[in-house]
């Protein structure tokens, strides 16, 4: 199953983050997304620098395993949740559940490991959402929230836990 996560869950957008970014504002600007979420300290840190803002973001702050400085989470709702590595943590999907139903300025902050959390949160976003994370050494990923996508998380999210 780790093999099927490798690869993107959405469209791969490769480059360096300045020109990752800029895709990222023209797929917004063009769709207009029922909302924005994004998961990771790395594109957190480089889609926040760009000015743009996302109504959700899930941080453990850290990178590539390595502890980094945490991002300023300002005037944002701050949720936290424990979440070890390879898992999906029940209080993870209580602290995404409430970040989704605030719908704006909300901080998931994971004791753990957030790279799974993408599949909850595709699950519980409205359709029409957009979920971004990173793929390390290649850019980013644009996950559009279709009931094709939805369907997609809860099976294979089911499969997980027989296994």
């Amino acid at each position: 199953m780790r093999q099927e996560l490798k690869s993107p869950l959405g469209r791969l957008v490769t480059g360096d983050p300045s020109e990752t970014v800029e895709v990222l504002r023209e797929y917004i600007e063009e769709k207009k997304p029922a909302a924005f979420a994004v998961v990771g300290d790395f594109t957190t840190k480089n889609i926040l620098e760009a000015g743009l803002h996302p109504d959700i973001y899930v941080v453990d702050h850290r990178v590539m395993r390595v502890e980094v400085d945490p991002l300023n989470h300002g005037e944002r709702e701050v949720f936290t949740s424990d979440n070890p590595a390879g898992t999906i943590d029940a209080e993870s999907w209580v602290a995404l559940g409430k970040a989704v139903s605030l719908k704006s300025r909300v901080s998931v902050i994971v004791e753990g490991e957030e790279d799974l959390l993408v599949l909850p949160l595709i699950s519980l976003m409205p359709l029409g959402s957009l979920i971004v994370y990173g793929q390390p050494r290649e850019g980013m990923v644009l996950v559009e929230v279709t009931e094709e996508r939805k369907e997609w998380a809860k099976a294979f999210m089911a499969r997980m836990e027989e296994a």
